[in-house]
């Protein structure tokens, strides 16, 4: 009989990915934002586990299990997909809104939608969430910031996309000029966002779909050193690919463009079809 070990591994046995390593982190305070948006501060010696980045995008996944299965971070992961696998914690994305490195916290804003069952999982626990409460989280992610040497930025999102949007304004040099469009169901959340003065934000506010006329009434005659970046819903992300790269030509190595989320999906069946034709974006 053929052992695997570290070293040696028969060619039928399947690859086993590392575990994930898991921060876990303190609740140290929250903070309503808007009435639809709730800051939370995490932080705690677990802060160095995570795998910081400089992305104005960068996220981390939540681990949040079952009020009623009675467990707390940190999970034995391997433990509970072999014999409990009902009780694996639910995964959620977030955008790192703030990095505090020096005092090991960070800022996650998190959207607050729906009464009870119908908030989801991640908003009812952020609503719940107290202080000295305990949180597992895997990451952190992502791959978009704005570029130095780029002068002309379009940014593109919803009240999803919003912290990773505020970041990147954030982080861009004091001469950029561009636009930003940012849908909003409600014009009581409206935030004032600091930016480069050369930069203007423009709220869409109202039905989902009045983004997408927004975006094709712009003039992107000239898309030459123009970075964009588009993270919306599923449905309008596909067709805002259309107008920003079929119909006006924009280079697609210059897009950052993904859905951040799915109408009457959660997350986890909205991660699983991105494999899948319903899922892509690019054709």
């Amino acid at each position: 009989m053929q052992t695997v070990t570290d070293q040696t591994r028969s060619a039928d046995a399947p690859a086993q990915r590392p575990a994930k390593q898991q921060a876990v982190l303190e609740v140290l305070g929250k903070t309503r934002i808007s009435p639809r948006l709730l800051r939370l501060t995490l932080g705690g010696d677990g802060y160095s586990t995570l795998h910081r980045n400089e992305s104005a995008d960068a996220y981390v996944k939540l681990l949040l299990p079952d009020p009623a299965s009675g467990l707390h971070p940190p999970f034995d992961m391997e433990a509970l997909r072999e014999h409990s696998p009902a009780l694996l914690p639910t995964r959620r994305t977030y955008t790192v809104r703030h990095w505090d490195d020096e005092n090991q916290r960070l800022d996650i804003d998190v959207v607050l939608h729906g009464d009870g069952e119908d908030s989801g999982i991640a908003a009812r626990w952020a609503d719940e969430a107290q202080p000295g409460d305990l949180i597992a989280l895997n990451g952190a992610g992502g791959g978009y910031s704005p570029l130095p040497q780029t002068r002309r930025h379009l940014l593109i999102g919803d009240h999803a996309a919003l912290p990773a949007i505020a970041a990147a304004l954030e982080s861009m040099q004091a001469d950029a000029s561009g636009l930003v469009l940012i849908h909003l169901e409600d014009e009581e959340d409206r935030l004032e966002l600091d930016r480069p003065a050369g930069v203007e934000v423009r709220w869409v506010i109202g039905p989902r779909e009045a983004l997408v006329p927004a975006v094709r009434a712009l003039d992107l005659a000239e898309p030459e050193g123009l970075q964009v970046f588009c993270h919306v819903e599923r449905g309008t992300t596909k067709q805002l690919r259309q107008v920003l790269v079929k119909d006006a030509g924009i280079p697609r190595p210059q897009i950052s463009i993904s859905a951040y989320w799915a109408l009457g999906r959660i997350e986890d069946q909205f991660q699983a079809e991105k494999r899948e034709p319903i899922g892509r974006i690019d054709d």
